[in-house]
């Protein structure tokens, strides 16, 4: 076995997620996968092993396993791609499978993109609401009333909350202890607080204190849900959007998030990565 370690949604060589990976001829036991894990100390840790044809994987942060992680997949695929070259690689999660694409786009330069699961969206219960803003100091005057409180997924779980405007997204704070407590209840992998810019470009921050992590600098499936939400609300049946995500905690992260029209289909979400240490 052999942990690499992987920034995934990269800007220019900078930044990005990172995300252990550990490919091994068979994984670990849960316990040691967590184990290992807790002391990588990044917001998640992938595993993966040869299943036939295809590959099995696993995710796990410092305290918990989550049944998908977008940064860390990328990640993985790009370590795939280094090892066995660009082209399609088939995943088995815990609850579904996808399909995910190794890109080379320089010399020793790898990027990645996933297609994510089914996507899907519901407006945010009253309750989790009002438990949830009072944490970040907000109030109902702080948000962008085109884009209703919603709770979405893409193969995990998201708080979806748009910000009117960019200096409340920068100013984002929060007690961690509060904010764990409510997400383990609702079975929430991030809080995603969002800014649109404009119909190609969003600014987004993802505390993910469920995982035992203040934020995320760059997060796939809440990128993946945030598209699927856009979709199903109508505002962007079709295209592309970047997320620029990490650049107020000077990891700068660009993920690129592209559309389909077909409701429910799964959101390709692409980005470079970085090799941090072998």
């Amino acid at each position: 076995m052999s942990l690499k370690r992987i920034s995934a949604f990269s800007s220019n060589g900078e930044g990005g997620n990172p995300a252990g990976v550990l490919v091994a001829d068979t994984l670990p036991s849960a316990e040691k996968m967590q184990a290992i894990a807790k002391d990588v100390g990044y917001s998640e840790t992938a595993f993966i092993t040869p299943m036939g044809k295809k590959w099995r994987i696993r995710y796990f942060a410092p305290e918990q396993e989550v049944p998908f992680c977008g940064h860390a997949t990328i990640a993985t695929t790009a370590e795939l791609g280094r090892r066995y070259g660009p082209g399609q690689f088939e995943l088995v999660l815990n609850d579904s499978e996808i399909s995910v694409e190794a890109l080379e786009i320089g010399a020793e330069k790898w990027g990645a993109a996933l297609t994510s699961p089914p996507t899907a969206s519901s407006p945010a219960p009253k309750e989790l609401t009002e438990k949830v803003l009072p944490i970040f100091n907000l109030t109902h005057d702080d948000l962008d009333d085109r884009f209703p409180l919603t709770i979405a997924t893409a193969g995990a779980w998201h708080f979806l909350i748009a910000l009117k405007n960019r200096q409340i997204l920068q100013d984002m704070s929060y007690d961690f202890e509060r904010l764990k407590k409510v997400m383990i209840e609702a079975e929430l992998t991030t809080i995603n607080l969002y800014f649109v810019q404009d119909d190609k470009t969003v600014h987004s921050r993802n505390p993910f204190a469920s995982g035992g992590v203040y934020e995320d600098p760059a997060t796939g499936a809440a990128a993946a849900a945030l598209g699927g939400f856009f979709r199903d609300i109508g505002w962007k049946k079709e295209g592309k959007i970047i997320i620029h995500q990490g650049y107020d905690m000077k990891a700068p992260s660009d993920l690129h998030v592209e559309i389909t029209p077909e409701k429910g289909k799964g959101i390709r979400v692409s980005g470079e990565t970085r090799i941090i240490a072998d």
